[in-house]
């Protein structure tokens, strides 16, 4: 039914639920929609092996830095679009509709994961590490 929702933390898988319907390779959109949600749980699992980069820290790494933050925006958008009915417009932006804005965020989910942190992880330029954790936490490695 329409009316229930998830509690909070599901609403972007649930979202990710719902934004499949369409069929692909004669595989129903509702069996789609139940499997990119559990990948979209399990991609979760595997980002270790997803993050290509040497230095795992975001404050040495600016281009990773924007990306996350993007990341957090369509994991909000993504839960928005899961709150709300899928014939909705999102945030009253006539023309565009809620089911519309949680096919894209799901795009830009599974992007995320499978796309943007293998490569920025391989062609980003990190800053300098520091040469001992007390220089980055004590500014200069002042005494402890």
């Amino acid at each position: 039914p329409p009316h229930i929702v998830p509690e909070w933390y599901f609403l972007p898988f649930y979202a990710i639920l719902r934004s499949i319907d369409f069929t692909i390779f004669g595989i129903p959109a509702k069996l789609l929609g139940v499997l990119a949600m559990f990948a979209s749980i399990v991609i979760l699992f595997v980002i270790p092996w997803l993050d290509t980069s040497k230095v795992r820290s975001s404050k040495f790494r600016p281009v990773y830095k924007w990306f996350f933050w993007l990341f957090v925006i369509d994991t909000f958008i993504l839960g928005y679009c899961g709150a709300k009915a899928p014939d909705d417009y999102f945030l009253g932006i006539p023309g565009l509709k809620v089911i519309v804005m949680g096919q894209l965020s799901t795009l830009y989910y599974f992007a995320h994961f499978l796309v943007v942190m293998p490569l920025v992880g391989k062609m980003e330029r990190t800053k300098p590490l520091p040469a001992s954790i007390s220089e980055s936490v004590l500014k200069e490695g002042a005494n402890a």
